[in-house]
This record gives C-alpha cells, structure tokens and sequence, in this order.
C-alpha cells in the first residue's frame, strides 16, 4: 500500500500525520475533479496515483485548467504507470520539500538516517539534494517531529526495507505527508555520507 499515493496517504492519516489538504480517493470524471476543486480551494494538484518523477502531475488555478490537466494527468499516467488513476491536492506555493531515508528490519525496529531538503527542482523533479536541510538546521524541533512522523508512517505500515517519506512544508512551517519511496534512491550517497 505505501507505493500508491493515495493508500500511502490513508496511512498517514491513521499514523496521526498530517496530509496536504484533498481528496483521498481516485478522482472519477472531470466533473468530480471541478467539485473536488471547489471544495478545497483553487489552486490545486492533480497528481498521478501510482506516479512519481513528476510524471502526471498538473497544476490548476481555474475550472478549464482543472479539466484539461485531468485529461493530461490520467493520459501521461497511464503510459509512464499503467494506471490512470489521479487525485487532487491542493496546491502549497513555495513550499520546501524534504525526505527522510528510513531503515526497517523484519523485527519491527525501524529508524530514521536523517533528511534531505529536495527543494531546488524544475519541473517536479529534484536537481539539487543537501543535508542536512537549511530550514531544519535553523528549526531543529520541526527535524524531530518530522523524523518521528516519519518513523510512525513506517511502523504502521510494519515497513522492513530502506525507503524515504516524503513531505511538503509550507511557508508557516507547517509540515505535510507527500509520499513514501520504498526502494533506495539515487541520492542516498549524501545521507550515507553523514551518517555513521
């Protein structure tokens, strides 16, 4: 369930972690997503359930944008996943966007190597990786909350693997569950490089 965005996201709700503001639920026709749209507040989000790398992802400040990005969305979903399925977010402008790589055996010990901050990007997809993270370094409380949330998010999935949750922090501070990688990623080398 933690490779699906949507399931991911019922996770972390059960997990007491707070979730970007949206609907938890496949979007049906284009109809639903301009309600689901109205409901949370433009802009938003259309992302691709089983997506990553900023593939099926759009944008939409308005009702024709939310239309024509639904149809895009669920077309490059399709073809990069297999799956078409997309829900809705609301939109964080300017947001920081930081991971945490966590380690889980099949004891039920997992823990948490620290974050990276992926803010830098173009396109939705990451160009620079640091840690630790600039924000974090200035809001270390924020880094333990974070790090137990996502600690949490792992033990209710009863996670044994390396992987790296995901969040989105908006300009007050506050911070949301985006999404869990269970694999290891391309930039891990700089979270080995500070841990030991």
């Amino acid at each position: 369930t933690m490779g699906d965005k949507i399931a991911s996201k019922k996770l972390a709700e059960k997990a007491n972690v707070s979730t970007v503001p949206g609907h938890t639920e496949a979007v049906r026709d284009p109809e639903d997503a301009v309600q689901i749209a109205k409901d949370i507040g433009y802009p938003v989000m259309l992302k691709a359930s089983a997506g990553g790398g900023g593939k099926g992802m759009r944008t939409a400040h308005n009702d024709i944008s939310l239309v024509k990005g639904y149809h895009t969305a669920r077309s490059e979903a399709e073809k990069a996943f297999g799956n078409s399925g997309v829900y809705i977010e609301k939109f964080i402008e300017n947001p920081r966007h930081i991971e945490f790589q966590i380690l889980g055996d099949t004891k039920g010990n997992i823990i948490h190597l620290g974050e990276r901050d992926c803010s830098i990007q173009r396109r939705n997809q990451k160009l620079i990786e640091e840690t630790p993270s600039p924000l974090l370094e200035k809001h270390k409380k924020l880094r333990t909350q974070m790090g137990k949330a996502a600690v949490r998010i792992a033990q209710h999935a009863e996670y044994s693997n390396a992987g790296t949750v995901e969040f989105i922090v908006d300009d007050k501070g506050k911070y949301y569950f985006l999404e869990v990688n269970k694999r290891i990623q391309v930039e891990h080398p700089i979270t080995e490089a500070v841990s030991y």
